[in-house]
């Protein structure tokens, strides 16, 4: 897992945690891309950031993203209008986990204002840490998701 590359992006609800994520990430050997908000503004809008980093990690296989807001949920959502992002929100190891094991989730969304900073991080490395499953019918729900967004005038894998 080290050195994989890891986006990450909030609004001002999430950049504290944003801040000690990257550190975080680093200091377990993590190549963190820090995609803002860059200073705190209590008037900034989340999309634009989670769109980026989760254009950057469609375009980056291997990589992985956190997005991070008050509560996560209009961060997935906007990370998951990225054609080929599979964004999840995580609220527990567990969520945090199947995510990745059942949907090879490649972004993790994580409400600040829902979690202390100890119990964040938990999430985000156990996201980090678990595999895909490979199982084959997970392989094929992911499959019908990549053929309807491509029905939808983007790329199929």
């Amino acid at each position: 897992m080290g050195g994989m590359r890891i986006h990450v992006g909030c609004d001002h609800a999430g950049f504290e945690l944003k801040n000690e994520l990257i550190r975080h990430l680093v200091a377990g050997g993590f190549d963190a891309v820090d995609h803002g908000a860059a200073v705190f503004d209590p008037d900034d809008d989340y999309p634009a950031v989670c769109f980026d980093v989760g254009r950057s990690v469609v375009e980056e296989p291997g990589s992985l993203g956190v997005v991070i807001g008050g509560s996560g949920n209009g961060e997935q959502i906007a990370a998951n209008k990225v054609i080929g992002v599979r964004a999840a929100l995580a609220w527990n190891v567990e969520t945090a986990k199947l995510a990745r094991m059942h949907n090879d989730a490649n972004v993790v969304a994580v409400g600040a204002r829902q979690h202390t900073l100890g119990e964040a991080l938990t999430i985000v490395d156990a996201f980090l840490a678990e595999p895909f499953s490979r199982d084959p019918r997970h392989i094929r729900r992911i499959e019908e998701l990549a053929a309807f967004e491509a029905s939808q005038g983007g790329p199929a894998d």
